[in-house]
């Protein structure tokens, strides 16, 4: 099969090597930065300002639920939180401000409607950039909005075209939308000063939880009032209530420009008072500036040199929206909201919150543990916290709730990963007590945890029941998508078995690497699809398979699987290789499934169309499919089962293909991003190595896309990835690599290695059959859980 596909390849791409050139010198991280990608289709990236890992973000609301899409024709107002490119509905655009000029009705509820107030705007000279954000808003006689902030605050400064009196809308009962506001409240304290509360739903149907909130400009306005359901009343200071239009406006004389600073807790009044003393204030150039020195050095930790200008541009994008989450949780004095819904205060730490675990397992939490250690180490213990406080580890936490959002059990391969970095060091015992009792246990009755639904099935009998009636306490429950929890578990309980063995639990080490087998269970040897057998198939309670009403099942369908199928699924198993690759029929029929998975003769004779065309397209179209889908995170680790299985030239072929799906535009973006998930792999993928197997502190390598990356550590030693004539308008595969001046024919390296600080220097070549590197015994790491 080697040969053969060797010879096909070599039909298709010229014979030669790889020659290096000069390359340019490195890129300017900041101004590479476009925030408009991932704006359009699905992204839901916001173009506004944030700091990094702020609390605060100030971004346009238009019509679409996650807040901004580029094809918008209206800003309903500038709201005050946001999520980066998550899926669900709620996701913010709290506080929604607006500067507006003219007479209005205050008489008329419908007034205050940010839908019918919305302006119209222009692209011409919008400016989208890391920490700022400008747009002219050409309503109202034309007013120039920008935006920056820092870690508690966001500031805006609106100019007005036109000379007279102006006003400031700010809108505390509406949000993005789709985001349901329960409740609001807005008082007017002095001629400069608002402030209030918004009680909104958390994401995926979550519980409300309040927000508060404090607004300053830097001039007085000369008059104002407050609206509620029933319309407004000049001169009222207060307006407070239930669902509903509620808010305050306040008029400038003639102000020319003004600029307000609005801060947020999620603790009380006075942490929002607190948060914008301490950090308010300063003028709206200062605080720009100073955010964006910091977004520069925290965009810097990577240096990139050579390719083209918009890869450059898609990279940094990529590298900026990582690295906007998980949020702040706690105000400036280290009082946050606990799980417990109590008070408590971090004191020299800082504690974090928002964590989409299902998504950021896989890439999003490595490359932050990697880059920026302190701060994971603060994201460990902010779970452990949870932990403390709410009785159990979260799956997808908003706020100080947990929504019981997705499935299987990402908190393990998080933590486990964060401790094989380092992060968990003097918390180990107690980190590891706390996964033990989620892969083992059941949360009570009365916790708000739904944990691992499936673990009495998963413990008695080696699977997750398929139940799509299971009771659930929020969004999803494993037993809806049994087969695909059983996976995930058995991936969850090979790595914790890692960490078993690191910390001397030998007996919990090797009771937990069996259970990593627990796919074996699922593996059904008798069906087949499109010429290939044995697939992993739900099961039902008491251990029949289960079979569709409408007729045999299908590896292509719906049923017991997580927005995926079983095409998709049966690449989860990479904690398991050889107990993989005998299922499938042996070595050459697991790389003959992948490269139809892949289309991969397709993709070698038109990679940007064959991606577009033959794989999964779409962000949500999870069923009825057979191939790769690069928009959504079962499959994400799938290029690099090619190199685990001896093919690591195949590796790079398919991310070559994958990378055109990223572009410098509002759709440039596969499908959600997550809170910065697909914008890791990304990164990873472009940089040539990937921590393909959860808490085995071990990166697959494969042929970078850049002639030259640095990426600086914290402890001052640097990773130096060289791969002269990188060329990511061709594909190229490894010939060679030598590191740190040594010969490798590995095609991975350790974290303990690359942190010591190590140059990489790969040789590539556009000549498959020439790219034998790291295709004998040792080239692929061994399987953790080898059966």
């Amino acid at each position: 099969m080697r040969k053969l596909v060797a010879v096909l390849a070599a039909a298709l791409v010229p014979a030669a090597v790889v020659t290096p050139v000069a390359a340019a010198a490195p890129t300017d991280a900041l101004d590479a930065v476009n925030t408009f990608i991932g704006t359009q289709d699905e992204g839901n990236t916001f173009p506004g300002a944030s700091a990094p890992f702020g609390m605060t973000q100030v971004s346009p609301i238009g019509s679409h639920y996650a807040g901004y899409q580029y094809t918008d024709t209206a800003i309903r107002g500038f709201g005050h939180f946001f999520l980066s490119g998550a899926g669900c509905w709620e996701q913010g655009g709290l506080v929604s401000t607006l500067p507006t000029t003219g007479t209005f009705d205050p008489a008329d509820p419908s007034t205050f409607d940010q839908t019918r107030y919305a302006s119209p705007y222009t692209h011409d000279g919008e400016v989208g950039k890391p920490g700022y954000y400008k747009v002219h808003l050409t309503g109202y006689g034309g007013i120039d909005v920008e935006t920056t902030a820092t870690t508690h605050t966001g500031v805006e400064r609106y100019t007005f075209d036109q000379a007279g009196p102006a006003h400031v809308f700010v809108n505390t009962g509406q949000a993005n939308d789709k985001e349901p506001v329960t409740g609001s409240g807005v008082r007017v304290v002095d001629d400069r000063t608002v402030e209030g509360t918004v009680e909104s739903q958390a994401f995926c149907g979550g519980k409300p939880y309040t927000t508060y909130f404090r607004t300053t400009f830097d001039k007085p306005f000369a008059s104002y009032g407050t609206w509620s359901p029933t319309g407004g009343t000049p001169g009222s200071r207060e307006s407070s209530g239930g669902a509903g239009l509620r808010g305050a406006w306040l008029t400038f004389a003639d102000p020319g420009s003004v600029t307000a600073t609005t801060a947020i807790s999620y603790v009380d009044a006075d942490g929002a008072r607190r948060n914008l003393a301490a950090e308010g204030g300063q003028s709206f150039d200062r605080v720009k500036a100073t955010t964006q020195r910091t977004w520069q050095r925290e965009l810097s930790t990577v240096d990139i040199t050579g390719g083209s200008t918009d890869n450059r541009t898609v990279f940094y994008t990529s590298l900026y929206h990582t690295l906007l989450q998980p949020l702040t949780g706690n105000d400036v004095d280290g009082r946050y909201r606990g799980f417990d819904d109590q008070v408590h205060r971090a004191v020299g730490w800082t504690y974090y919150q928002y964590f989409s675990l299902w998504d950021t397992y896989r890439s999003q939490n490595q490359l932050l543990a990697l880059l920026r250690p302190d701060r994971a180490r603060d994201i460990a213990r902010s779970l452990l916290a949870i932990h403390d406080q709410g009785g159990w580890l979260p799956r997808w936490a908003y706020a100080n709730q947990e929504t019981n959002t997705m499935t299987g059990d990402p908190v393990t391969p998080f933590l486990v990963d964060l401790w094989r970095f380092g992060a968990l060091r003097g918390m180990e015992g107690q980190a590891y007590q706390a996964l033990l009792q989620n892969s083992t246990q059941l949360p009570p009755a009365s916790s708000p945890f739904q944990g691992r639904a499936g673990n009495e099935s998963y413990q008695a009998n080696g699977f997750v029941q398929y139940d799509p009636d299971f009771p659930k306490k929020g969004q999803d429950t494993d037993p809806a998508h049994g087969a695909s929890a059983t996976l995930e578990y058995a991936l969850a309980d090979c790595s914790l078995s890692i960490m078993a063995g690191g910390l001397g639990r030998t007996q919990d080490a090797q009771q937990l690497a069996a259970k990593g087998h627990s796919y074996q269970n699922l593996w059904d040897s008798t069906v087949s699809d499109r010429g290939f057998t044995g697939f992993p198939r739900p099961k039902v309670t008491g251990g029949d398979w289960f079979t569709p009403a409408t007729g045999p099942y299908t590896p292509e369908g719906q049923d017991g699987f997580h927005e995926g199928t079983a095409w998709q699924y049966q690449w989860l198993t990479q904690q398991d290789i050889p107990g993989l690759v005998q299922r499938m029929g042996g070595p050459q029929a697991t790389a003959a499934r992948l490269d139809d998975f892949f289309a991969y003769p397709d993709l070698l004779a038109d990679p940007a169309g064959t991606v577009r065309d033959e794989w999964v397209t779409g962000p949500y179209n999870y069923y009825n499919q057979f191939r790769y889908n690069p928009n959504n995170e079962p499959d994400l680790h799938a290029p690099w089962m090619y190199t685990l299985v001896g093919q690591p030239w195949k590796t790079s072929a398919v991310l070559r293909a994958a990378h055109t799906l990223f572009t410098n535009a509002p759709n440039g973006v596969t499908g959600n991003d997550d809170l910065g998930e697909m914008s890791a792999w990304y990164v990873f993928s472009s940089l040539g190595l990937y921590p393909a197997v959860p808490g085995t502190g071990q990166f697959v390598l494969s042929a970078p896309q850049f002639p030259k990356a640095v990426v600086h550590l914290e402890n001052g030693r640097d990773i130096v990835l060289e791969a002269g004539g990188a060329d990511a308008a061709r594909t190229q595969y490894v010939q060679g690599l030598r590191v740190n001046g040594v010969g490798s024919d590995r095609a991975y390296i350790g974290l303990e290695q690359l942190t010591r600080g190590s140059t990489l220097d790969f040789r590539l070549t556009t000549d498959a059959t020439s790219a034998n590197w790291a295709t004998g015994p040792g080239g692929a790491p061994l399987s953790p859980c080898a059966s």
